[in-house]
């Protein structure tokens, strides 16, 4: 699944003091943060998605995100980039490496758009389970 990121979406939602997801809630995509737990989005270009706490079944996790360097919109640079979400950053954060893994690997990029009008150069790295929703983290799992 390749997600790009358009428009400045809707609010956040309700967080606690570690900026964990309290309540699911539909949010502007530039809401989406690190740890957030989410549903699975339609559409290759999204502007708000559905973040659920953890603990509470869920189709995709937010587990790594990076910037990008500054200079012209190119796909094809982006596309070498987001090779990072399945590469040291899974590791550490499943447990095993991605080729050793029954996990799939998703990202959300900038688009032309938001990188020219917005400054927009986060790339988020999602993991998810091809099998079905999970409960609580990925974090660890070494699947």
């Amino acid at each position: 699944m390749i997600g790009s990121i358009l428009g400045n979406g809707g609010g956040d939602a309700p967080r606690d003091d570690k900026a964990q997801v309290t309540q699911s809630s539909s949010i502007g995509i530039f809401n989406l943060k690190l740890g957030d737990c989410k549903m699975s989005d339609s559409g290759t270009t999204v502007s708000d998605t559905d973040v659920v706490p953890c603990d509470k079944p869920h189709d995709e996790e937010v587990f790594y995100e990076f910037k990008l360097p500054d200079g012209e919109y190119d796909s094809a640079a982006i596309d070498k980039e987001v090779e990072k979400c399945a590469g040291d950053a899974f590791t550490t954060f499943i447990g095993i490496a991605y080729d050793d893994s029954t996990l799939d690997v998703a990202y959300m990029t900038p688009t032309k758009d938001t990188w020219e009008e917005m400054n927009d150069r986060l790339v988020q790295c999602i993991v998810s389970d091809p099998a079905g929703q999970t409960t609580g983290s990925l974090k660890g799992s070494a699947r």
